[in-house]
């Protein structure tokens, strides 16, 4: 063998290699790979591209030419007896293994990395290592070291190219990598079947954070996780191969609650804020209602202002009043003046371009803007001074719209009403009777222009400190919801009737005519609602103005609810500029680029907003599966039948079934299955 620093006897070129097929390989010994692994075997037959062998494994086979690795020089003819084979090749394979043990790569390489990526035959840089000649097994064990470490070489179709040292550099640093991940890998995956097992992490477990990092990563984003491979290695090694395991055990190790919102973290919606924007928080309230101080705002503080709200509510953005003036009624829509204290290009409003909506769930509420200023300076809160933005109204009693003017004021609100107390108080209240009279005929106006009423039950999901679930329903065209519903709605269309005047750049709710209509005007007929939704065409948001079919507005945009929507603050700010008389704030490409991401943030908060309502309907199902519920056919089609589970507003389906001869608006009952919250499956059956 070459010793190191010892002057080669041989010229670096390529010699000519044994595996130029010679006239027939019957009776030699080939190798080939399976698996990664060598296999010895003989070949009984040479058919041309294929051929016929048995090999080591006692296995007989035919095998493609071009998978042969290795193919001896000598032959061993006339062919033995099979158990002869088997044991010279059992003897070959052993002693070409223990052969390759020994080789040092390393020295070979150093003697020609001066001629990186040249091709040479494995006769030829084997002898260098034996400086001799090298036998059958002596080069079969030479190639079997080179692709086994293939650090300095590299094979290919019968040639070996030797690597530069760049490239030697490049593999050393991700061997001691992939070495790295083996240790990484069997020491954590002891750690974590102790916590399958025990429940809990050891104390001392140095890699916890990363490990159940790396974890929880792969179990959102599977293959698009970052170090998937190393989580997938990860995974295989523990056992975690059920499709929940991994859920599971981060929650046995108190990474994830038992109810961790998984669609949440899969839309990676942030959660936290910034400390620039909690920075902005804390100056606005210590301002307090200094920042009001001339502000050039109309002082509307002694008006009987009020809000109606749901009970849970806490961040009031709209408030209502009414007076009379002859004949007529003029309407004080009073909207919370958010862009008073979040300016564009602040901090806070960065935080809202990047939320674009507050997301109430069952269990949470994730705010658009810190909950410490939305619950606070931002809200309408009984008998404080508030900046709003007021839409004065002047109706006639038939509820048209005779002027209405858009001014910055100031507000205090005297009543803090729920839907239920001013359900109570609609007939003996003075301000609420007319309001209610008025919103009555301001929806049969809307119906008049061709508006589509589609009222749906509103949902409540209330969630115990034991994780008992409580599912209601309620009606959501009681006098008092209706009543806030009109008002708004007239707010949002005179807001964006303002824009358009104007000719300024504004965003537009728009949508046009269904695809069909089953219905005019006013239905509360269920079956027929959700046949109708169904045909609905789809909602768009433009910079240009255009009608709005089921609002029937010749434009419209919402501006009513600014500390939870972007789409609300972005056009109080184009308003309260205009009003000012300071002219346009945003342009048409500022509302173009806000109008995209207002339309990614939304969908992916209304999809987190669905799936996470889905988690807990199904897991109050899941403890009644089995159980028989009445369910209303809403459609029938050639396989399936659509049903909707009314109690719970969920839609479902079922294969059709000639023994159940059912049509559009029949109530049936129908069996629960199956309903796996975690995994998103929901079966009935007949």
């Amino acid at each position: 063998m070459t010793q190191p620093g010892r002057p080669c006897q041989f010229f670096l070129t390529p010699g000519n290699s044994n595996n130029t097929v010679p006239m027939s390989l019957d009776g030699r010994i080939i190798e080939y790979l399976e698996n990664g692994k060598f296999i010895c075997a003989f070949v009984m037959e040479d058919m041309g591209s294929r051929l016929r062998l048995l090999n080591q494994n006692s296995r007989e086979l035919n095998l493609p030419l071009n998978r042969v690795v290795h193919r001896s020089e000598q032959n061993l003819l006339p062919i033995p007896a099979r158990q002869d084979i088997l044991a010279i090749l059992e003897v070959t394979a052993a002693t070409r293994a223990l052969l390759a043990e020994k080789i040092n790569l390393a020295e070979i390489w150093e003697t020609v990395a001066e001629k990186p990526e040249e091709a040479f035959t494995i006769e030829f840089l084997a002898s260098l290592f034996y400086n001799t000649r090298p036998s059958d097994d002596q080069a079969a064990a030479f190639l079997r070291a080179v692709i086994a470490h293939r650090l300095y070489f590299k094979y290919k179709a019968g040639t070996i190219r030797v690597h530069s040292p760049e490239t030697v550099a490049q593999l050393e640093l991700q061997q001691e990598k992939e070495r790295e991940e083996e240790q990484f890998i069997a020491a954590n995956t002891e750690a974590l079947l102790r916590i399958r097992e025990n429940g809990r992490p050891q104390p001392d477990w140095k890699d916890q954070h990363r490990v159940l990092r790396l974890l929880a990563d792969y179990y959102l984003f599977s293959k698009d996780a970052a170090d998937h491979e190393l989580a997938r290695r990860l995974v295989k090694n523990s056992g975690l191969t059920g499709p929940h395991d991994i859920f599971h055990l981060l929650v046995k190790a108190g990474h994830w609650d038992a109810n961790e919102n998984i669609p949440l973290l899969r839309q990676e919606i942030p959660t936290r804020f910034s400390e620039m924007a909690l920075a902005e928080v804390s100056e606005i309230m210590e301002a307090g209602a200094a920042s009001l101080s001339g502000s050039g705002r109309k002082d509307f503080s002694s008006l009987p202002v009020f809000t109606i709200d749901g009970p849970a509510t806490r961040d009031f953005d709209d408030a209502l009043h009414v007076e009379q003036q002859g004949e007529n009624y003029l309407v004080g829509i009073h909207i919370s003046d958010v862009g008073h204290f979040v300016p564009e290009g602040s901090a806070l409003f960065e935080a809202a371009l990047q939320r674009g909506t507050s997301i109430y769930f069952p269990d949470k509420h994730l705010a658009m803007l810190p909950p410490e200023l939305s619950e606070g300076e931002l809200s309408l809160l009984h008998g404080r001074e508030r900046p709003a933005i007021s839409f004065m109204v002047l109706l006639s009693p038939a509820a048209e719209v005779l002027r209405f003017e858009i001014v910055r004021s100031i507000i205090s609100v005297r009543q803090q009403l729920t839907y239920q107390e001013a359900d109570d108080e609609i007939q003996s209240d003075p301000q609420l009777a007319v309001l209610a009279q008025l919103s009555v005929l301001l929806r049969r106006n809307r119906v008049n222009r061709g508006a589509l009423l589609l009222p749906m039950p509103d949902l409540h999901i209330a969630i115990g400190d034991d994780d008992t679930i409580a599912i209601s329903t309620a009606a959501s065209d009681t006098p008092a919801r209706v009543l806030i519903a009109e008002f708004m709605i007239l707010a949002n269309t005179l807001g964006a009737q303002f824009v358009a005047e104007r000719e300024a750049p504004g965003l537009y709710r728009c949508q046009g005519e269904p695809r069909q209509r089953i219905i005019d005007g006013f239905e509360d007929d269920i079956v027929k609602v959700i046949q109708q939704r169904k045909r609905l065409s789809p909602m768009s948001l433009l910079t240009s103005p255009r009608g709005h079919c089921c609002v029937g507005a010749p434009q419209y945009t919402t501006v009513t609810s600014p500390i939870r929507r972007l789409l609300d603050l972005v056009m109080q700010l184009q308003i309260s500029s205009l009003v000012r008389g300071k002219g346009v704030l945003f342009s048409k490409k500022d509302m173009r680029h806000f109008s995209a991401v207002i339309q990614k943030t939304v969908e992916k908060a209304n999809q987190v907003k669905y799936l996470r309502q889905r988690y807990w309907i199904l897991k109050y199902l899941q403890k009644r599966q089995g159980d028989r519920v009445p369910a209303i056919v809403v459609d029938r089609g050639p396989r399936r039948v659509h049903i909707f589970l009314e109690e719970f507003l969920l839609d479902g389906d079922l294969p059709l079934n000639s023994a159940f001869r059912v049509s559009p608006g029949d109530t049936i009952l129908v069996r629960i299955a199956k309903a796996d919250p975690l995994g998103n499956i929901f079966r009935l059956e007949w």
